[in-house]
């Protein structure tokens, strides 16, 4: 569990998420890393961000173990930043972002880029909620239940 302590009295989990990860950058930075992106000066130009601010928001993303840093892989002086198994499970909600905008913000023609399984260089499918017994799910078949635990 992350040791982020600024929304510790939010009870929406969706507000919590945003106060991590729901600035611009600091998403663009989790999806760099997931594309393969790793160290510092990389992601500078890929993103063409300010070097304080994306020195500020990676370690926000290491304070909120989304992000951690080793050695580069290559033997040299230089850190590289990787996603955490926290991080990791951030991938779902990177592809739901991704097909979201392709099915959204882009004309007809208009060139883009998509995400395929390397495998089969195919597209992957598009991510659905569903239930336990494979019923799509949506806003107007979901609510929200607020979970109290008792106290041991």
């Amino acid at each position: 569990m992350s040791n982020n302590k600024s929304s510790t009295t939010e009870f929406c989990p969706v507000a919590r998420c945003v106060d991590v990860i729901g600035d611009r950058w600091s998403l663009l930075i989790v999806r760099d890393v997931m594309d393969g992106i790793h160290r510092f000066g990389d992601l500078q130009r890929n993103l063409n961000v300010a070097r304080n601010i994306l020195s500020d928001r990676l370690h926000k993303l290491i304070a909120a173990e989304i992000l951690q840093t080793q050695a580069a892989s290559d033997g040299t002086a230089y850190q590289e930043y990787i996603l955490t198994d926290q991080g990791e499970k951030l991938f779902p909600i990177v592809v739901a972002l991704r097909q979201w905008g392709e099915q959204f913000l882009f004309e007809k023609n208009e060139p883009h880029s998509i995400l395929i399984e390397k495998a089969t260089k195919q597209p992957v499918p598009m991510m659905t909620a569903m239930s336990d017994n494979g019923k799509v799910l949506n806003s107007t078949t979901t609510g929200v239940l607020k979970v109290c635990p008792q106290n041991p």
